[in-house]
């Protein structure tokens, strides 16, 4: 196949398209149009990049072996595709780094490009979590995490690759729960995440609002016994009202809503961007408004 060809066919099929909706009778603005197609500013040239190198973290037995993973994160973090004895995950070095943030109890912000793994910066801490509350006898029924989404499509791939990750090789039952709470769901099932919270709400910025303002959703935070809000923005410029989210957030933990180490939420802002660190990690810090490890 020559793609260049293709291209060439591609474009003359789209210029035929976009040509024949209008009949332009005015002379100068003909020639205009024309001048412009003729340039080919409906189609620019094609952007070719290359992704990074990303730093190896080690896999999931080398965390294991140093104490910072429990050691059933060795069954859980593996490719699966139906295999529950497939290899464990090899993790990038920001993962490894956000992993370590978590367990410090501090709040943290992570800015890297698309493919770089962000989920699982802030999936791989949450799981930590619950299995080491879980063996301590720690535990507590209760959101443990609530991770926020821009778009609903976000949340859906995520609760997929929880299902993957957290029910093939548990045929008796997850040992960390999760839900979405997306606006998507049957009123049974709605009734169902607040009556039994999940360890894990996957949510987007307007559900999460409801949950902190409207009585009936605020049973589904209150009996948390470690929760902290996980926010993933997709431009890594979230508007101002999905900005000022982690600080209402923590007011809410403030007045005994929610409880995390240190007795306050902790809070990861991963963002997809395309310039590393500042700006970006900046403004994360102030929508977090709390002190947050880069």
């Amino acid at each position: 196949m020559d793609v260049f060809r293709v291209r060439e066919r591609l474009i003359d099929d789209y210029r035929d398209f976009t040509g024949s909706f209008d009949d332009i009778h005015d002379k100068n603005i003909r020639e205009r149009v024309a001048e412009r197609m003729a340039r080919g500013y409906q189609w620019p040239h094609p952007w070719l990049s290359l992704n990074p190198n990303f730093a190896s973290g080690g896999t999931i037995t080398d965390l294991i072996t140093e104490g910072l993973l429990h050691p059933e994160c060795g069954r859980i973090f593996r490719l699966k595709d139906d295999n529950p004895d497939s290899p464990v995950l090899r993790l990038h070095q920001h993962q490894r780094e956000a992993t370590e943030a978590a367990r410090t109890g501090s709040s943290y912000v992570l800015t890297t490009g698309t493919g770089s793994g962000k989920s699982l910066a802030y999936i791989i801490p949450i799981v930590e979590c619950v299995l080491a509350a879980k063996a301590a006898g720690t535990y507590r029924p209760g959101i443990k995490a609530i991770v926020v989404y821009p778009m609903n499509a976000l949340a859906n791939s995520q609760l997929r690759e929880l299902e993957k990750f957290l029910t093939i090789g548990y045929p008796e039952g997850s040992l960390v729960t999760f839900d979405p709470y997306t606006g998507q769901e049957s009123r049974d099932d709605r009734a169902r995440i607040i009556a039994d919270p999940p360890d894990i709400l996957l949510t987007n910025h307007v559900m999460l609002e409801l949950v902190l303002t409207r009585p009936r959703d605020g049973g589904l935070i209150e009996p948390a016994g470690a929760c902290g809000s996980w926010s993933w923005t997709a431009t890594g410029q979230p508007s101002s009202g999905p900005a000022r989210q982690p600080r209402r957030f923590i007011k809410h933990s403030k007045k005994g809503g929610v409880h995390g180490r240190g007795d306050r939420a902790r809070i990861a802002l991963c963002a997809l961007v395309h310039q590393r660190r500042p700006p970006h990690a900046r403004s994360c810090h102030r929508c977090a408004a709390v002190p947050a490890r880069t």
